[in-house]
């Protein structure tokens, strides 16, 4: 057990899935996983192990931004050795031909700044997502016919944002969504060694000011968990 973690040795599988809200974490468990057991409750922040297809895994909730992941990301790999960690979330849309219920494959994470700026210093890393992955995801999300766009994402380390202007650029230079998650997600990953992906379902566009209806959310986001699962196990 760690200081974030309440499970035992033995409890967290290899390949973990990441929502940032603890109770979709329960929700995903509950929905996708057979034999699903509570392994983590401190702090409310829900976690879950149990198998799909054979395959064992954990389903933990990550809360909201890079530092409260950057925690959970750093005991799961250090202390419970997973080796792949997917990151299932929410996103806001920034481009016109992306809709609401589409899902995002994270092929990069562009960044204000992360708990890892303090490594870098004035060096700029751009962490990728793992090919293996994100190869697999998009065939996945092909084969049961989910409208996917594959490409760079943005990750704030703020929600309430006030750069029109850096959103303007970003627009113009393709980024496809904002999320606040996925860059450190990234980073850890590649200081480690280990696979990591960000799958993302666009519940806002900011162009259009749509919004995905919270009853509808969970029946969208299912699409999500399927693309990760199918690919963590291709």
């Amino acid at each position: 057990m760690t200081i974030h973690i309440g499970a035992e040795p033995g409890q967290i599988a290899e390949t973990v899935l990441l929502p940032g809200d603890p109770y979709r974490a329960r929700w995903a468990a509950q929905t996708f996983l057979q034999d699903a057991e509570l392994v983590n409750e401190v702090r409310g922040m829900l976690g879950y192990t149990g198998t799909w297809n054979g395959h064992r895994v954990t389903i933990q909730g990550s809360g909201m931004g890079m530092p409260s992941l950057s925690i959970y990301a750093n005991e799961l790999i250090r202390d419970y050795n997973a080796q792949t960690l997917i990151r299932i979330g929410s996103c806001g849309a920034m481009q016109a031909d992306v809709n609401i219920r589409d899902v995002i494959l994270a092929m990069t994470a562009s960044s204000l700044s992360t708990p890892s700026s303090g490594i870098f210093k004035e060096f700029n890393f751009a962490p990728p997502a793992d090919w293996g992955l994100l190869s697999a995801a998009a065939q996945a999300a092909e084969s049961k016919g989910i409208s996917t766009h594959v490409g760079g994402i943005y990750s704030a380390d703020v929600f309430y944002d006030e750069r029109p202007d850096l959103n303007e650029q970003m627009t113009r230079h393709g980024i496809l969504a904002v999320e606040m998650e996925a860059a450190e997600l990234y980073n850890l990953a590649a200081r480690y060694g280990r696979r990591a992906l960000a799958l993302l379902t666009v519940s806002d566009h900011l162009q259009t000011h749509e919004a995905l209806p919270a009853d509808q959310r969970e029946q969208s986001f299912g699409d999500m968990v399927e693309i990760a699962l199918t690919a963590a196990f291709a």
